[in-house]
């Protein structure tokens, strides 16, 4: 393993923030993994796991750019705090309810918009933050070890959730989750950047996100990074909310099994996280982004055939570590293009293509497969996904050309 994939670390203020998100992804997916695991268990319904994560990531179609706005005038550090203090009492109504055994899919659906809104507001502060925490030559290393944590929280919370679930608990899954974004909360007041002029002119929102979008549309990378995390959240990124109707309908593995096949993709994640920027040194981002893309396509459909949970598994961690590269290629050269000043509204923007695709399409394949059948669905996907990459690479090489290129002036 590479020790470039690991540099980042040596900045006190990007460790502290990373080790504080990593405790709230390990809540993060303890909570998420259990909802869904509950949701199928008790309803037997696809379309409501999608309706579910419509719910979660639709709220980012203001709380994205707003987020945004706020973070170009207001320290990102206290922003981030406020929304992990609201996303800490919806876990703890979720709490409530589990133990009460007062937990509903209404209920589940409306703490999902809360908590969409909230997480969606801070996560173009931490984006934008990011950069502002190591050296720039480290932009992609950070951002990758950003995606391992979270995906270490994806392979530790899941396996904690089938634990709990196994022992027939759902709401210690929650209570965690609350705990994670109080831990949040306390570690932020030390988190330090360097001092940066903020947006004095008082906030239009409207207008600031103009701004932001005309500042993107301008750069053809910020322009072809979101336009392709739109379509890949769209079509392909919903296998995740799928899982549990993979896992207990079509594979009658159990309520566990949404756990174990949530870790396999995590473990996945976590290894391409930390291999693949050493892979983009020797190579380059392109190569590497490229690769992610066309491997994540032909897995999806592999997964979709699978046999059993077995094969399900090995396709899950394959799909785990490209997902992982295509998600941290493209978030890099957003933030490796993107104007200083416009740089959270920008990321505001690339977030909110894949918060409203990615639920969109979920919502759609989800109602889909509960009529076709998962399998299908899932192939189906693949197949899109593998004949556009082919059409981009053969017709428009240039438009993941330019993703890899490197800026004409280097910003510090």
């Amino acid at each position: 393993m590479a020790p470039s994939a690991f540099t980042p670390l040596r900045h006190r203020g990007f460790a502290l923030a990373s080790t504080s998100s990593f405790v709230s992804s390990i809540g993060t997916w303890m909570q998420a993994v259990t909802l869904g695991a509950y949701l199928f268990h008790v309803t037997k319904q696809p379309y409501l796991l999608g309706t579910v994560t419509l719910a979660s990531w639709l709220p980012a179609i203001i709380g994205s750019p707003l987020g945004g706005v706020v973070a170009e005038r207001w320290s990102r550090q206290r922003w981030i705090q406020i929304n992990n203090f609201v996303l800490a009492l919806c876990a703890s109504v979720l709490t409530w309810l589990a133990f009460t055994h007062h937990l509903t899919p209404p209920w589940i659906i409306c703490l999902a918009l809360v908590e969409g809104l909230s997480s969606s507001s801070s996560w173009a502060a931490w984006q934008s933050l990011l950069p502002d925490l190591v050296a720039h030559d480290e932009v992609l290393a950070a951002v990758s070890l950003s995606s391992a944590q979270f995906n270490l929280g994806r392979v530790i919370g899941p396996s904690a959730s089938a634990i709990a679930i196994g022992f027939g608990s759902y709401g210690w899954s929650f209570a965690f989750n609350a705990a994670s974004f109080v831990f949040v909360f306390v570690t932020f007041f030390f988190v330090r950047s360097p001092s940066r002029e903020l947006e004095k002119r008082p906030i239009t929102v409207l207008s600031d996100i103009a701004v932001g979008a005309r500042s993107a549309w301008t750069s053809a990378a910020c322009r072809h990074a979101i336009i392709s995390v739109a379509v890949i959240a769209f079509v392909l990124s919903p296998f995740i909310t799928l899982i549990p109707a993979m896992a207990q309908g079509v594979l009658h593995a159990g309520q566990s099994s949404t756990g174990w096949l949530t870790t396999a993709q995590g473990v996945g994640a976590v290894v391409g996280a930390f291999t693949l920027p050493s892979l983009a040194h020797r190579t380059s981002r392109l190569f590497v982004l490229r690769g992610s893309m066309l491997t994540l396509a032909v897995a999806i459909g592999l997964y979709g055939l699978a046999p059993s949970l077995w094969w399900s598994l090995a396709a899950l961690f394959v799909m785990g570590a490209a997902y992982i590269g295509v998600l941290s290629g493209l978030s890099a050269s957003v933030q490796i293009h993107a104007p200083p000043k416009e740089r959270s509204r920008i990321l505001s923007l690339y977030t909110l293509a894949l918060s409203v695709g990615y639920p969109i399409g979920a919502q759609i394949q989800g109602a889909i497969a509960g009529v076709v059948g998962v399998r299908e669905v899932t192939v189906a996907t693949s197949l899109v996904g593998v004949s556009l990459f082919l059409i981009v690479v053969f017709f428009r090489p240039q438009f993941l050309r330019v993703l890899g290129a490197t800026p004409k002036v280097v910003v510090t």
